[in-house]
């Protein structure tokens, strides 16, 4: 056969292998951790997510795989996306590994564009890579945006609120933030060309702070009280803090809502049997301890659904896996060949398996980190540098800088100008900047020196050892560091130089010279001039000798 021949061969049998490659349907939420009900049924013990009512992800959970153990290899909103967009650990994507001050670096190659390449169309609705310049860099940033039904669903009890206050029932506002997501979704569609195969990435944002105090229960029928005796021993069961988090499972609710929006669409489309759907967030609840920009458990875990095209569904798995292990898998479901820069590993033989339990023995451990969030959490611009290992049995928390305080310094708590209830359950930058304004923050500021609480509130926003250690079989909660007892000092002692070993072979700089790369300028710097913040009380951020 002559070549030209061959050659016309061989491109038509590449465009019908291509026509089969499946869409890819990416749910990624903002700050939302492990809170589906399936877990409640998984787990088989008592909990909050016993009180959700999430029934379309509980269906994909059914109907694909739901990960038990899935972690966001940083707690953070900017490092997480950038570590899963590029497959790699946040600590090998420059200034994309903080959040104030991320600038993308442009030659990491991310698996939006790497599948465009491949002639996948792209689309997006709200949030991808954000903060950080320019805006949603590594999906191309706003050349794929499908926006224009609106953005209202992002401040979902805020919109639902106020339609409701207008006159509206709680059930019509529903529907016509819902309107926006379905309006999205079809242009993204009806843009696509012919038979092209569309990668879509689903952003919302409601479930980050702030949501409507009392929302829960008016828009969504979750009884605060319906918690009592729920709580993880890290929340403290009172009022506040169980409004708080109904009003955070409202939120999770209308997550719910909006898959169900997007797989009634896909079903219209034709295009449900033939698209791969994973649905996941970006770190754990913002505003309670041990969530957000902790490596706790509650920091680091969230949901993970899998399911659809290629997937044995039916099945929950026990692997350890963490979120920049997405990136080689949709690059494997889509045809394209992983970069070899990628740390993460595919979950395709997970997903394509009929095991359940731990299905990959390889899979029995994960690490995470973090190093700066907000820029004015500590003096100098300076972060909070930790690293941990998880397996199944254990977590090690290592806190390089534990002289500092690891969720912000405690601006204006010495008995002057003492802030307000309302002060800290509404702006971040008040105090402990690194955790979300809320009211169980405002709640646990005020109860700080109170005999029953004052231990609590030292454990979670005070100063850490260097080390922690958890025996998650004894402890699931992570709540007595047994880092120091002479029991589990082989544990320690094998952890540590496991982490450690990890972050060298992965070039992480905290390694390298005392972790100098990160404790200066730019990545330890201000933000620019126009997008500087002041501390608060007026004061500018210091200058000087890093601590």
């Amino acid at each position: 056969m002559r070549l030209p021949a061959l050659l016309c061969l061989l491109t038509a049998a590449f465009a019908a292998g291509a026509e089969k490659r499946p869409n890819i349907l990416f749910f990624f939420a903002d700050d939302w951790g492990r809170f589906i009900r399936a877990y409640a049924e998984s787990d088989r013990r008592a909990g909050p997510n016993e009180i959700l009512r999430t029934p379309n992800l509980d269906r994909l959970a059914k109907e694909g795989v739901l990960f038990r153990n899935a972690h966001v290899n940083a707690p953070s909103c900017t490092p997480c996306r950038s570590s899963l967009l590029s497959g790699q650990h946040f600590w090998r994507t420059g200034r994309g590994a903080i959040l104030q001050g991320a600038v993308w670096d442009e030659t990491i190659p991310t698996y939006p564009l790497l599948l465009r390449d491949a002639g996948y169309h792209l689309g997006k609705s709200y949030k991808v890579w954000s903060p950080g310049s320019p805006g949603d860099a590594p999906y191309g940033g706003q050349t794929h945006a499908y926006e224009k039904a609106g953005r209202n669903f992002n401040n979902f009890s805020e919109n639902a609120t106020e339609l409701v206050g207008k006159g509206s029932t709680v059930e019509a506002a529903r529907a016509k933030l819902l309107d926006e997501v379905r309006g999205n979704f079809r242009a993204m569609l009806a843009a696509k060309p012919g038979d092209k195969p569309f990668a879509y990435w689903f952003g919302p944002t409601n479930t980050h702070r702030s949501w409507v105090r009392g929302s829960g229960k008016k828009l969504w029928n979750i009884d605060p009280d319906s918690l009592k005796g729920k709580l993880p021993p890290f929340l403290p069961d009172v009022p506040v803090v169980r409004e708080d988090l109904a009003d955070y499972f409202g939120e999770v609710q209308a997550l719910d809502a909006a898959m169900g929006a997007l797989l009634e669409e896909l079903d219209k489309a034709g295009e449900r049997a033939n698209t791969l759907i994973a649905v996941s967030g970006d770190h754990g609840a913002p505003g309670f301890p041990h969530g957000k920009c902790n490596l706790y458990g509650f920091g680091t875990g969230v949901s993970l659904v899998v399911s659809g095209a290629g997937v044995k569904g039916g099945r929950v798995v026990d692997d350890m896996v963490t979120l920049p292990d997405l990136a080689p898998t949709f690059l494997e479901a889509g045809g394209v060949k992983p970069p070899a820069t990628m740390t993460g590993r595919s979950l395709w033989n997970v997903l394509t398996s009929e095991r359940q339990g731990l299905v990959d023995p390889s899979r029995t451990w994960v690490v995470a980190g973090r190093e700066r969030h907000v820029e004015v959490a500590r003096p100098d611009y300076a972060p909070y540098p930790q690293r941990a290992l998880r397996t199944h049995d254990h977590v090690l928390i290592v806190n390089f800088r534990p002289e500092r305080w690891p969720l912000g310094d405690h601006y204006r708590l010495d008995g002057k100008d003492e802030p307000t209830f309302d002060e800290v359950a509404r702006t971040t930058f008040v105090t402990i900047p690194d955790d979300d304004a809320g009211p169980t923050k405002a709640w646990f500021v005020g109860a700080r020196k109170s005999p029953e609480w004052s231990a609590m509130f030292e454990k979670f926003y005070g100063r850490r050892p260097m080390f922690e250690l958890y025996d998650l079989k004894l402890d699931p909660h992570e709540m007595n560091n047994v880092a120091e007892d002479p029991a589990y000092a082989a544990v320690r002692k094998e952890m540590t130089e496991r982490l450690f070993t990890i972050l060298r072979e992965t070039g992480d700089p905290r390694m390298v010279d005392d972790g100098k790369y990160y404790e200066t300028p730019p990545l330890a710097g201000p933000l620019p001039k126009q997008e500087q913040k002041r501390l608060p009380g007026g004061q500018p951020v210091k200058k000087g000798k890093k601590k």
